[in-house]
Order: C-alpha cells, then sequence, then structure tokens
C-alpha cells in the first residue's frame, strides 16, 4: 500500500525560474502613453501656420471666437490680440489650419466683415448673429505670414470672371471704388480703383467688366460719366436722359459702342480708354491732326473758359486750350492771349488744288477778312466762344507773340464797340466848354424872352389896329349909304375900302401866324 504513496519531494530537486517578470499592470500606462503621443503627433500635424495680421482696429473681433473664412469655410481662428508697439495699430494672431499654407503668400488680402449698408446695397447681415470674422482673399505668390489687413473689403469678389480695363480722366469727381459701371442701363461693372499717372497729368481708374459683359468692349469702345440725368435743348425742345438710379445717387460711368461696328476686334485686358467728361462729348468725332493758335483780345474775357468752343460759320472746329493774362512794361498795355487748338479734318475741301497749301489758303482768307471775335452763347450763364467771320472792313492788328504760335487776327465784338463808339463821344463831350456854351445859352434865353415880349406887345397892338380899323369901315359903310348912287365920291370911297379890307386881312393872316410860330421873328418863315 505504501507503493502507492508517491514519494515526497526534495528541496534540492526543485527547479527554480530566476527570470523575472513585468507585471501587467504597467501595460495600461504604457498605453496611455502610446495613446497621448498619437494624439499630440495628431493635433500637431493637423494643424497649420501661425499667421499675424494687423488691422486699425480690433472692432468685433474676440479671442477664440473670431474665424478666418475663406468661401464661408473655416480655415482659422483667432488666438490672441495685442497692440503693437507703434501704438496705432493692432495684432491679431491665428492659428490656421492644415493645408493652408498654399494660401498664404505676399499677395494674400485679410479683411474684416461687418454688416455694410451704401448704395451698391447691404452686405455682411449674416455677421449680425454669428459676429464679424476675417475674410481672406487668396493670390498667388511668395509664402507669408505677416499680413497687414485691409481697411474695408476689395472691391473685385473671390472668383469674379471678367477683364480689368483702364480708363484715363482728368477729373477724379465722385469716383470711388465701387462706382457702378452700366452698359444700355445694365450694370456690368464696377471701379476697382485709381491712381494718378506717372506724369501726373491724368488719372487713370482701373475698372472690371463682369463676364459675359466682357465680350462687349470692342477697341472703339466709348466710356463717359454718367451723371444718371442729363438735360440738353436742342432745335425740337428739351431732351432729359436718365440712368441707373444709383447713378443718379452717386455718380457712375456708363459706355456703349459705335454703331456698325461689329468688325472691330474685342479690346485686350488692361486697354486704356479715354473717360469723357458727359454723353455729348463721347459722340464727338476725335481727330488727331490739330493746329494751335493764338488769338489776342484786349477787352474782357470775363466768360470764356477752357474748353470753350471755336466757331466758323456757327460749326464747331476747335476749342480753347489756354488763356493767359500780359501787360507790356514800357506801354502799359494789357492783352490776354488765347490759344485755341484747331481741328483742320472738320472742314472738307471741294476743288482742292495741290500748289495751294494750308497756310497759304488761311493767309488769303484772312486778307479777305477772316477775324476771331468773342461772341455770347447764353445770356443766362454769360459764357463765351469764340466764332470765326468774315470782317472785310476789319483791319489786321499783331502783337509781340512770345507764345511760340502763330497769330490768328480779332476783331472787338458789337458790345466792345458800342462800348468804345459810348466812350469816345463821352471824351469829345468832356472836351466842350460846357461852362461857356452854359452862359452864352442863359443870354440867348434872356433875349429869347425879350423877344416874346416884343412879340406879344405887336400882336396886341396888331389886334387894336384890326378893331380901329374895322371901327373906320363901318364908318366908311354909314358915309356911303348917305352918298348918291353912281357918283364919283361912292367910287372912290368902295376902292378905299376895298383896300383897307386886303390890309385887314394880311395883318389877321401875319397875327394868326405869329401866334403859332412866334419863334419865326428870330428864326424868319420857315420853307414850305
Amino acid at each position: 500500500m505504501n507503493d502507492f504513496i508517491d514519494p515526497p519531494y526534495e528541496a534540492e530537486d526543485v527547479a527554480i525560474n530566476k527570470k523575472r517578470e513585468l507585471p501587467l499592470i504597467w501595460l495600461l500606462p504604457l498605453c496611455a502613453l502610446l495613446v497621448s503621443g498619437w494624439l499630440i503627433y495628431k493635433s500637431v500635424s493637423e494643424k497649420g501656420p501661425v499667421i499675424t495680421i494687423n488691422f486699425a482696429s480690433a472692432e468685433g473681433l474676440e479671442v477664440d471666437k473670431t474665424k478666418i473664412k475663406y468661401l464661408d469655410v473655416e480655415i482659422g481662428k483667432v488666438t490672441a490680440i495685442s497692440i503693437n508697439k507703434d501704438l496705432k495699430t493692432i495684432a491679431v494672431t491665428a492659428q490656421m489650419n492644415k493645408d493652408t499654407d498654399t494660401y498664404l503668400t505676399n499677395n494674400t488680402q485679410f479683411w474684416v466683415v461687418r454688416p455694410q449698408i451704401g448704395l451698391g446695397g447691404v452686405s455682411g447681415l449674416g455677421t449680425l448673429l454669428s459676429g464679424a470674422y476675417i475674410a481672406i482673399k487668396p493670390e498667388k505668390g511668395k509664402r507669408e505670414h505677416y499680413f497687414t489687413g485691409l481697411p474695408v473689403p476689395p472691391a473685385l469678389a473671390i472668383n469674379e470672371k471678367g477683364k480689368q480695363f483702364v480708363l484715363e480722366t482728368t477729373n477724379v469727381g465722385s469716383m470711388r471704388s465701387g462706382t457702378p459701371i452700366s452698359f444700355h442701363g445694365i450694370t456690368v461693372g464696377e471701379v476697382l480703383n485709381y491712381e494718378l499717372s506717372d506724369n501726373a497729368n491724368n488719372i487713370k481708374l482701373h475698372i472690371f467688366i463682369n463676364a459675359p459683359y466682357d465680350q462687349f468692349i470692342r477697341k472703339d469702345s466709348l466710356f463717359w460719366i454718367d451723371s444718371g440725368i442729363d438735360l440738353s435743348a436742342g432745335a425740337d425742345g428739351f431732351k432729359v436722359r436718365t440712368g441707373p438710379l444709383v447713378a443718379l445717387l452717386s455718380g457712375g460711368i456708363a459706355f456703349r459702342n459705335p454703331a456698325n461696328d461689329k468688325a472691330v476686334e474685342n479690346a485686350p485686358e488692361n486697354t486704356i480708354f479715354q473717360l469723357f467728361d458727359d454723353y455729348d462729348q463721347s459722340t464727338q468725332v476725335v481727330y488727331r491732326q490739330t493746329v494751335k493758335l493764338v488769338m489776342y483780345f484786349d477787352g474782357s474775357v470775363r466768360g470764356l473758359t477752357i474748353g470753350a468752343p471755336v466757331l466758323l460759320r456757327g460749326i464747331p472746329v476747335g476749342k480753347v486750350t489756354d488763356i493767359t493774362l500780359e501787360i507790356d512794361d514800357k506801354t502799359t498795355d494789357i492783352h490776354i492771349p488765347v490759344v485755341v487748338e484747331i481741328e483742320p479734318d472738320r472742314i472738307k475741301k471741294i476743288n482742292t488744288t495741290d500748289n495751294i497749301t494750308a497756310k497759304d489758303r488761311l493767309t488769303y482768307l484772312v486778307a479777305k477778312g477772316l477775324r476771331a471775335q468773342l461772341q455770347t452763347g447764353s445770356l443766362l450763364t454769360g459764357q463765351l466762344f469764340i466764332a470765326i467771320e468774315m470782317f472785310p472792313k476789319s483791319k489786321v492788328v499783331t502783337h509781340n507773340n512770345t507764345t511760340g504760335y502763330p497769330e490768328f487776327p480779332t476783331t472787338p465784338n458789337t458790345l466792345d464797340q458800342i462800348t468804345h463808339s459810348a466812350q469816345t463821344i463821352m471824351d469829345k463831350i468832356s472836351k466842350l466848354p460846357l461852362e461857356t456854351m452854359t452862359d452864352e445859352i442863359n443870354k440867348t434865353l434872356v433875349s429869347l424872352q425879350g423877344t416874346s415880349k416884343a412879340a406879344t406887345n405887336t400882336l396886341v397892338t396888331a389886334k387894336d389896329t384890326l378893331g380901329n380899323a374895322d371901327k373906320t369901315m363901318n364908318s366908311a359903310q354909314q358915309v356911303l349909304s348917305t352918298l348918291a348912287p353912281g357918283s364919283t365920291t361912292q367910287y372912290e370911297l368902295n376902292q378905299l375900302l376895298q383896300k383897307l379890307a386886303e390890309t385887314a386881312s394880311s395883318v389877321k393872316q401875319l397875327t394868326d401866324y405869329l401866334e403859332q410860330h412866334p419863334e419865326s421873328l428870330i428864326r424868319g418863315k420857315e420853307k414850305e
């Protein structure tokens, strides 16, 4: 039975494993460490670059709340806001998302989107609830992490299709960034910005025309400033031309293409066009060949402005380009040289002769009396223009011309001539011995008064004489009645009475004439 009992183990027979095993509990920290490392790596790898944007104000911006968006997709977030050392701008630090490095170049633009209300419409209403955000407009260029934010949103929207062109003008007026451009009353583009030209003689407006309207910009397209309403008067009455409401309120630009220009090529991008001041100027033909002349005027040129028309028989042939004032130190004469620009191509020539040059033709016309004269174009505004007409009796007066342009003779206008004639008459009157003449006139009046009194006395005497004659005739008639009919005494007395009657009639006629014309005693009887 003992055989079935296992023998006891002895100590020296036991094999001891001396290798130490790692407890399973340490696997938990290790796994946590690995997971944390993975999360940190993932977080770092998913983060994009950190950028800094300088703004003039931090209005509407908040740390960890203000987003950076591109096409309404969040690509970053503001992480810090601080004031720069210049104490004039603020620095906004933003954490960008992964894969945004391609957006961040030296040409990329940033601006703050806020609610805006303008003549062009309303924008940024979504920020009333969500708050302001920073918008980005990527452009190709070199990598950059420091930027300067725009004070206002750019005029050209993101991914806008179309073409840019340049307009040249001498006065920007009310034109600004965002000014609309219309074509047949439809808004097709806007002004991006403007700048002075290199020589500072004019202003360049950079404009953008949206697609598909950019295909209507031809090489001969005409642009003008559209004030919204144009009022003009012509032979058929008044005409009113209106533009879009936005142009009426803030101004705008319009363009058109001349008729029958389908064969003209489309203008390439960045083509330069002239910007006319109004529609009427855009309808005028532009002539490349011009001739400058100088005209001297001695009278007042008030109402004559640069750009005033020069008319030949009422048809425009040029315009005024410069007005100056000169005084001669030796003679103290004052002259006003006016430089005009004549466009010879406006004048159509017929029956031309090859041997006669333009200068010879002009010399011949001047010899026949062709002169320039200032005339009033409008009685309401007092504006003047230069009229070129024939004045055969006008003399050619030359001046000390130092302008370098050929001189064209002038003649005073009608008002100047009347003023000159009146001044001449007044000068002659001022030279008369008025005091001596007054004394003589007074003496003559006294003499006339004495003569008038004498004439009155004569008339009274004549009336008395006529009265006496009447009495004598009555007495004679009584005597005749007593004489025997047919006697010699009666006959002779009848002859005497007839003579007295004729004499009385003559005296009566003289008296009546003197009553009607007493001045005949001095001047004599007027010839009939």
